[in-house]
């Protein structure tokens, strides 16, 4: 009859391999929980946030004049040219679209073809027949500067400067959108 005998090397080699898979089977059950976490947290973190509920005011809207009114046009009226002033590259373009989205016409967006330097935020540019249209584009930049030129025609130029971030905050409400919105919270 034969004997076989079995060498330590092969029982260490069996631990070794017993131990490999342990190892590998804790891991994979660890990264399966931290994925699962992961996806729990993802999943809650989309559906917790609710919506903001509409307040209400009690201080009355501004009663705008007949004057007012029929002098300050809106932006869908205003034709404005977005040059930039400065080195940044694409800052007109990234403007532009902002002001698009305040409901502005954007004509024209490029490099400020007078070349200018401009120190401050912004300079807003217009004729004599686009002051009140330049008036509306002023309150896009805060410490914008209002520079009137020999222009014939009603078009508007802003053009950013050095110290220029962002457009200002736009107006929430116009004031006959604040009365209606105070009508219904009663």
């Amino acid at each position: 009859m034969s004997y076989i005998v079995e060498s330590g090397a092969s029982r260490s080699r069996r631990s070794r391999r017993r131990r490999a898979l342990v190892t590998l089977l804790v891991v994979a059950l660890m990264l399966f929980f931290a994925f699962w976490y992961a996806y729990s947290y993802y999943r809650s973190s989309g559906h917790a946030s609710a919506a903001p509920a509409p307040t209400c005011t009690t201080a009355a809207p501004a009663k705008a004049t007949k004057a007012t009114q029929a002098t300050a046009p809106k932006p869908a009226d205003i034709t404005v040219n977005v040059y930039n002033a400065t080195d940044r590259d694409g800052l007109a373009g990234k403007t532009a679209s902002d002001v698009r989205e305040r409901g502005f016409k954007v004509a024209t967006v490029t490099n400020d073809p007078l070349q200018r330097t401009v120190t401050g935020p912004a300079e807003v540019r217009y004729g004599k027949s686009g002051a009140a249209k330049a008036k509306v584009v002023l309150a896009l930049v805060k410490g914008a500067k209002p520079v009137r030129d020999a222009r014939t025609d009603a078009s508007v130029d802003l053009v950013l400067g050095r110290k220029f971030t962002a457009l200002a905050a736009p107006v929430n409400q116009a004031p006959a959108q604040a009365g209606a919105t105070a009508a219904a919270c009663r």
